[in-house]
C-alpha cells in the first residue's frame, strides 16, 4: 500500500515534470487515486510551502524552486549517491534499476542549482555491463525480504541435484559475477547461502516468517563470526 508521504512525493514529481497546468483528473489517473484525494494532497503540499497555482477544474502548476525537504550535501556525499545509483541502474533488475533512476531524478530536482549542476555534470559512471543477467524473480525476492515473507524455491546445487525448499530470505549480495541469497532454511533448520543463478524457480508464499529480519541478520553474523574464529 502506498503511504501518504510517498503519494505526496509522486504528486510533486508529476507537477515538477509538467511545463504547463495539469488537471486534477489527470493527476488522479496517473497516481491511481480519487479526485478528492488529489484535492486534499494539493492542499497538504500548499500547507508545507509548495506554491501551486490553479484551482479545481482549471488545472495545477508547481512554481519552480520548491524544496521538500531542504537537502544539502557535501561534494563527496553527492558523488557517492550518484555513483551508487548509477551502479544500481546498470546492474540490478529492471524494476530496481528504474527506481534508482527515479530516485536520482528526485534528488536532483530538489537540490539548489549549484549542487544540481554538480550532479548533472558528474564524471563518475558505472559501466553498463553485467556478466550475469538479472534473474526474473529478483523483484519477488526483494519484496519478500522487505516484507519478511518465506519463499518457496527449487534449487540446483553444485552437484547438479535439484531440491525444493522453503526459506526465510533476509539478505541479498550483489557481487561482480553473481548474486548470493542468505536465508534460514526450514528443511535444514540452519542458515544457508544460495547462488541466484542456481535457483530454478522462486515464489513468495505470502506467509510471514516468525522471526524479525534484524534478529536473523544478527544470529547469522554471530554464527559466521564463531565459525571464523573456530
Amino acid at each position: 500500500m502506498t503511504t501518504r508521504a510517498t503519494r505526496l512525493l509522486r504528486m510533486l514529481d508529476e507537477l515538477r515534470q509538467r511545463r504547463g497546468p495539469v488537471r486534477g483528473a489527470q493527476l488522479a489517473t496517473r497516481l491511481g487515486v480519487s479526485l478528492r484525494t488529489v484535492y486534499r494532497d494539493i492542499d497538504a503540499l500548499r500547507a508545507q510551502g509548495a506554491v501551486i497555482d490553479g484551482d479545481p477544474g482549471v488545472g495545477y502548476r508547481l512554481r519552480p524552486g520548491f524544496v521538500l525537504p531542504p537537502m544539502m550535501f557535501q561534494a563527496e556525499e553527492l558523488e557517492a549517491l550518484v555513483l551508487g545509483m548509477r551502479w544500481v541502474a546498470s546492474h540490478a533488475d529492471p524494476e530496481l534499476a528504474a527506481s534508482a533512476g527515479r530516485a536520482l531524478d528526485r534528488i536532483t530536482g530538489v537540490l539548489p542549482e549549484r549542487l544540481r549542476l554538480q550532479v548533472e555534470t558528474s564524471g563518475l559512471f558505472a559501466p553498463d555491463w553485467s556478466p550475469v543477467p538479472p534473474e526474473p524473480w529478483l523483484p519477488v525476492l526483494r519484496r519478500a525480504i522487505r516484507d519478511g515473507n518465506a519463499v518457496r524455491m527449487r534449487y540446483r546445487d553444485s552437484e547438479g541435484r535439484d531440491s525444493e525448499r522453503v526459506v526465510w530470505p533476509f539478505a541479498m549480495a550483489f557481487l561482480a559475477d553473481m548474486r548470493l541469497l542468505a536465508a534460514w532454511c526450514e528443511s535444514r533448520a540452519d542458515f544457508r547461502h544460495f547462488r541466484a543463478d542456481r535457483v530454478l524457480a522462486l515464489e513468495d508464499t505470502g506467509r510471514r516468517y516468525p522471526e524479525p529480519r534484524h534478529r536473523l541478520i544478527r544470529r547469522w553474523e554471530e554464527q559466521r563470526l564463531r565459525r571464523h574464529r573456530g
